[in-house]
């Protein structure tokens, strides 16, 4: 009976890294969206991006919608996101590298024109090169 060995390098206790997709691969590919510019407008001095889900769920909108349901543009629901965020941060009752956030965003599509209240999902953790990276998104996405 052969036994198991350990790794040698105790960085390193499960062994070399098979594979890993990065933040920048997810940014590349269209997973992840980065709006660190409007970040750094609202406060933030990380890294962050958002969900390609959560994007579409509250932040895109087209001349189209605006003529359908109400004037609204993307930089605006984008800032509203990330404004909405870092008050979240700032008045979180405890720490954490999670944390629930609310807002009201009109949903896309048909002709509705009420804002509807929208949980989104905060995780704060290391970007490709350990730094602090925060990205949002759907409460159910991970």
């Amino acid at each position: 009976m052969e036994q198991a060995t350990q790794p040698s390098d105790p960085a390193e206790p499960f062994g070399p890294v098979i594979y890993a997709y990065t933040r920048t691969q997810a940014i590349e590919d269209g997973v992840l969206i980065d709006i660190t510019n409007t970040a750094r407008e609202a406060g933030f001095s990380c890294p962050m991006a958002i969900s390609n889900s959560a994007w579409q769920e509250c932040i895109a909108w087209t001349d189209k919608d605006s003529k359908r349901q109400v004037h609204q543009d993307q930089s605006g629901r984008l800032w509203d996101v990330v404004w909405m965020a870092f008050l979240a941060i700032r008045s979180a009752s405890s720490s954490g590298q999670q944390l629930l956030f609310q807002l009201y965003r009109i949903p896309r599509g048909g002709r509705k024109r009420k804002p509807r209240l929208t949980t989104l999902k905060l995780i704060a953790g290391p970007g490709d090169a350990r730094e602090l990276a925060i990205t949002i998104m759907l409460p159910h996405e991970d």
